[in-house]
């Protein structure tokens, strides 16, 4: 993040996350609802890296493709996934400060996705790992949600691999 000097640049790596959170989103969602998590449709991040990389002036790229993604076949592995995703809110305030500064960004235009839930991003965090840690029934379940992080990350760091 520290390499990025130009606004093409900033609008290719929120293109890495829209792509990849999107279609990662479209899983989840066939497996966490409002019954699951109250304010799922708050905790829905394609819409601000939409939002950025149209105020950025930026082509809205695909969505990554199933093979690309992590295995979510039940809302266990989709709490994991979601893990990710909400986790990637933590840094935010941290990278849009290094985002608005490196590239003279003013009035947060285009900083939507890492601003998060702003002054809400410890609340919503703290809420979510409530939830997630109610999750598991058992051991083997926590197992599932676990592992749907890890392999989350993974797919993560390959798709950017593949398309850096």
């Amino acid at each position: 993040m520290r390499s990025i000097n130009t606004h093409e640049e900033y609008v290719k790596f929120l293109q890495f996350f829209y792509s990849y959170f999107g279609a990662l989103e479209d899983k989840i969602n066939q497996y966490i609802g409002a019954a699951q998590l109250v304010d799922h449709l708050q905790r829905r991040k394609t819409e601000s890296l939409l939002n950025d990389i149209k105020t950025i002036r930026g082509i809205i790229p695909e969505k990554a493709k199933d093979a690309d993604l992590p295995k979510i076949e039940n809302h266990l592995q989709a709490f994991g996934a979601l893990y990710v995703i909400e986790g990637s809110t933590l840094g935010g305030k941290i990278i849009s400060k290094m985002m608005a500064k490196q590239l003279n960004i003013e009035n947060n235009k285009g900083l939507s996705f890492f601003s998060g839930y702003g002054e809400e991003t410890e609340r919503m965090w703290a809420s979510f790992k409530e939830l997630l840690n109610r999750q598991p029934q058992n051991e083997a379940d926590a197992e599932l949600i676990i592992n749907a992080a890890n392999d989350t990350f993974a797919k993560f760091k390959l798709w950017i691999e593949k398309n850096s």
